[in-house]
């Protein structure tokens, strides 16, 4: 009898598990307000985030995506997404920051 109902214990603590997940990796959104377009640089952008979570070319630019998204079965979900377009310098051209 207990075999029975550690084995659906175990069962329900693993639908649990898997109902939660997290992609991308964290950063810190506070640097945000430090990035300034058109002086900060690609350097000064990895010693705050470190590495992106996704590069990609938006009309020529290089755009570094940081993004982190935590899921949760209980509580509120977190949704971080952070874009940032350098010029052909290396320099910030713009960005944004997109959270909940």
């Amino acid at each position: 009898m207990f075999r029975g109902i550690r084995i659906l214990t175990f069962a329900l603590l693993l639908t649990l598990l898997a109902a939660c997940g997290t992609t991308g990796k964290e950063f810190k959104e506070a640097y945000f307000a430090k990035v300034v377009n058109g002086t900060t640089t690609q350097t000064e952008i990895l010693k705050m985030f470190g590495e992106p979570y996704q590069k990609g070319v938006e009309n020529g630019n290089p755009v570094w995506v940081y993004e982190y998204n935590k899921y949760k079965l209980v509580g509120k979900d977190i949704s971080r997404d952070m874009y940032i377009v350098f010029d052909e310098k290396g320099v910030v051209k713009s960005h944004q920051l997109m959270s909940n």
